[in-house]
């Protein structure tokens, strides 16, 4: 019987992605090598030195291409010679909106050995994921500008919010948490009480839902609470879902509080098509070629890769290898402090995994 193997689109991007995207690909080598699968990865040069050298940012032949693979794999988009907004809008954006990535996953975690700047808090305060709507509202691009330039100028942007894609989102939440099966609390975080229109269909859909699911406890907190009581008690959250701009917003605060961005990993999902996974942290490009890069964001984003796969085995033999270097090896996770550099920590998570 032949061997089982995924194709990996990889998307090394700028920057110091293509250094974390080194090690991440070697240590989902090894997990995979341990568990019986193989990845055959192909590399598609998306970027701020692709498009300065060519004027492409994305082409809908390389869509078409992305939509035959069972995964993307992506270190970073952002380069300093390109003007911010180039990017991230025809190329992270047009990823996630052509491939219906509906949902951005964002597991937040704090690992044993990881400082949090939460006085008091330890691991098992700190283990909660955010459910964020990953294709429409103010990211929708609905909008326009009047009198550019003019004293006169307006400018509006638009929040799209579907009955589809806000119940398709509330029920994946739904699942997730029930799968999870921790505390079985699942948290609306909007704004009913000034965007009335869009959190109402939110608040309405959410309630609705929650009728199929009896062995989920709800709530719902503003945005504003949510990253006050995030700070003082993470402990209350289990699963939160909210919008596209929201949900952005609570995940940087949510990756200082599991030890920074060195850390923080998520995923770009569409459940019934190709996912797209990546460190949270940027390209850092002055970091660039120094090897002072934390790599674990890249690696724990292989990590809900095989998880979304299905391959839940060599995912838990990553996160344990993680742990274990978080916990023995690493001084601290911040760029230039880790007493290790970006490929040194990537071999003792591969060695980790090997001797396990």
């Amino acid at each position: 019987m032949s061997e089982k193997s995924y194709k990996i689109a990889v998307v090394p991007g700028d920057g110091t992605g293509p250094e974390v995207v080194a090690e991440g690909i070697k240590v989902l080598n090894a997990a995979a090598g341990k568990s019986g699968f193989s990845l055959i990865t192909d590399h598609f040069p998306l970027g701020g030195d692709h498009y300065l050298s060519t004027g492409e940012t994305v082409t809908d032949e390389t869509l078409g291409r992305l939509r035959s693979y069972d995964a993307v794999f992506l270190g970073a988009i952002g380069h300093p010679d390109v003007k911010p907004g180039v990017l991230e809008k025809d190329i992270l954006l047009k990823l996630r909106f052509t491939l219906d990535q509906y949902i951005n996953l964002r597991p937040v975690k704090l690992y044993d050995g990881v400082y949090t700047p939460i006085k008091d808090k330890s691991p098992e305060d700190i283990d909660f994921v955010v459910v964020r709507e990953n294709t429409e509202g103010l990211y929708a691009g609905a909008g326009g500008c009047l009198k550019r330039g003019t004293p006169d100028e307006v400018a509006v942007q638009e929040s799209i919010n579907t009955r589809k894609g806000v119940e398709r989102c509330v029920r994946f939440a739904f699942e997730y948490c029930r799968k999870r099966n921790k505390r079985k609390k699942l948290t609306l975080c909007g704004k009913t009480n000034v965007l009335t229109y869009a959190f109402d269909l939110w608040e309405r859909t959410f309630l609705e839902v929650a009728g199929e699911y009896p062995d989920i406890e709800t709530d719902y907190a503003h945005v504003d609470a949510i990253c006050m009581w995030m700070v003082k008690n993470p402990e209350w959250f289990d699963v939160i879902v909210t919008d596209n701009m929201f949900g952005d917003i609570i995940t940087d605060l949510a990756a200082m509080i599991q030890g920074g961005m060195g850390i923080a990993a998520g995923g770009n999902i569409n459940p019934e098509g190709v996912s797209m996974f990546e460190p949270i942290g940027g390209s850092a490009p002055k970091y660039t070629g120094k090897q002072i890069i934390n790599p674990i964001a890249a690696v724990s984003a292989g990590q809900l890769m095989l998880e979304t796969l299905g391959e839940f085995g060599a995912a838990a033999l990553i996160e344990a290898a993680v742990m274990k270097v978080l916990k023995e090896d690493i001084e601290d996770v911040g760029a230039g402090k880790m007493g290790k550099t970006t490929s040194e920590v990537g071999d003792l998570i591969v060695n980790y995994i090997l001797e396990n």
